[in-house]
């Protein structure tokens, strides 16, 4: 059995806003999310300070959002303390089955999969708990602590809120997770395991012992974050969530559901080299098995949605390993670069540019790559650039796609249709 797979609902929270309206609107405007974040340890605590750019969510407008959806503040109280990554999963995941017009359709019970990528867990809670623990001398932390931030939260919270029995986990694959999420829950439909799925990733990183760690790996821009572009400086931190519902074609058909697209293909590959240098053999590899497994040929123009990181290693690896798949066809397509507006989200970094670059080639409008000061030589492409007036670039393609490459070398290439 090998069923289409199709696209019916989006969600998303990002630092550009609370849903995919807002966010389009932002991204459409040539807006950017980055903004400098700085704290510092209050009076008696022991030194720490944080001091640079980041993407953060408003976190109040999320709480109100998942509340409205809920309808009922009572709904919540089973699901315990919230981590902000729980947060944003539920708010991204209700906005994408209302969006899918699923709530409280019967499938939802048994013939549904959750599947939800995330690069760790939550580390609020965590940063709470080890300051009690260490900075303060306490004894005790929260009785809630472990339910909140283990990293299988927010699939669980979202089963608990929507009654999902189906197929429920949190795939972990470092900035690759969410695809390797929405790829695997693909497969799940075309196999006949369950009829739909909610996928997609979250995280909630723009922490205290995050931001320290991340600082110490020295990829950090001090100012923002210029995918493909000369002076560089490295990545910007976000945080929020993106989530998809998928659907057996024949099941979306049978409700008379909105078709928003498919999804066609999805490549895997695993570098085996090092834990943090891209490897473009390994790219390359993932790219070509997502054309082979949509049957699309590199060919055909498409919204290439980079992982486009912004740091000097991995933009002139992917931009080489682009042109090595495309080639002279590659002039044909158009390039984005979106952490350049919401930053680096990590775990939930590939469910928010398929989702974005979905909504790109309906509206016939390509994102802006932001914070641009001119091309790299060694990463050169054919960039959205909004060099004559700020916003949106015209496009018209209906192949979309959209690339995440982590950590451990772990790659997974997705890929998109408008429907035929």
């Amino acid at each position: 059995m090998s069923r289409k797979v199709v696209l019916t609902g989006f969600g998303c929270v990002s630092g550009l806003g609370i849903g995919l309206a807002q966010t389009w609107r932002k991204l459409a405007a040539g807006e950017g999310a980055i903004r400098p974040w700085r704290r510092e340890a209050p009076e008696g605590h022991p030194a720490w300070r944080i001091d640079g750019p980041a993407a953060r969510v408003d976190a109040e407008a999320c709480r109100m959002a998942l509340e409205q959806a809920v309808g009922d503040k009572d709904d919540l109280r089973p699901l315990g303390q919230l981590d902000p990554l729980s947060l944003h999963a539920l708010t991204a995941g209700l906005e994408a089955v209302e969006a899918a017009g699923l709530r409280g359709h019967p499938s939802l019970a048994r013939r549904t999969a959750i599947l939800i990528g995330c690069g760790s867990g939550g580390n609020a809670t965590m940063d709470q708990a080890y300051e009690r623990l260490y900075a303060r001398d306490l004894a005790k932390v929260h009785p809630q602590t472990i339910p909140a931030s283990m990293i299988s939260a927010p699939a669980s919270h979202l089963a608990m809120v929507l009654g999902i029995h189906g197929p429920t986990f949190v795939i972990a694959s470092a900035c690759a997770s969410s695809a390797h999420a929405l790829g695997e829950a693909m497969h799940m439909i075309r196999s006949g395991r369950a009829d739909v799925a909610i996928a997609g990733g979250s995280e909630a990183c723009l922490t205290l012992g995050s931001w320290t760690a991340w600082s110490a790996v020295g990829v950090m821009a001090d100012d923002t974050c210029r995918p493909f572009s000369k002076d560089r400086k490295g990545m910007v931190l976000g945080e929020g969530a993106a989530v998809v519902v998928l659907e057996s074609e024949d099941h979306a058909q049978a409700r008379g559901a909105n078709i928003l697209g498919e999804l066609a293909g999805y490549g895997t590959s695993s570098d085996a080299a090092d834990m943090t240098a891209p490897d473009r053999e390994g790219i390359e590899t993932a790219i070509r098995a997502a054309h082979e497994d949509a049957g699309i040929a590199p060919e055909v123009p498409a919204l290439i949605s980079t992982h486009g990181t912004g740091t000097r290693l991995n933009d002139p690896v992917e931009a080489a390993a682009i042109r090595a798949i495309y080639g002279r066809s590659l002039e044909a397509s158009t390039v984005i670069a979106t952490k350049s507006a919401h930053g680096h989200l990590i775990g939930a970094t590939a469910a928010m540019e398929f989702v974005i670059g979905m909504e790109a080639l309906a509206r016939g409008a390509a994102p802006p790559v932001l914070n641009h000061l001119g091309a790299a030589p060694d990463c050169d492409l054919p960039l959205a650039l909004a060099e004559a007036s700020p916003g949106a670039v015209p496009i018209d393609h209906r192949v979309l796609v959209s690339n995440s490459f982590a950590f451990g070398g772990l790659n997974a290439v997705l890929i998109g249709r408008l429907p035929s």
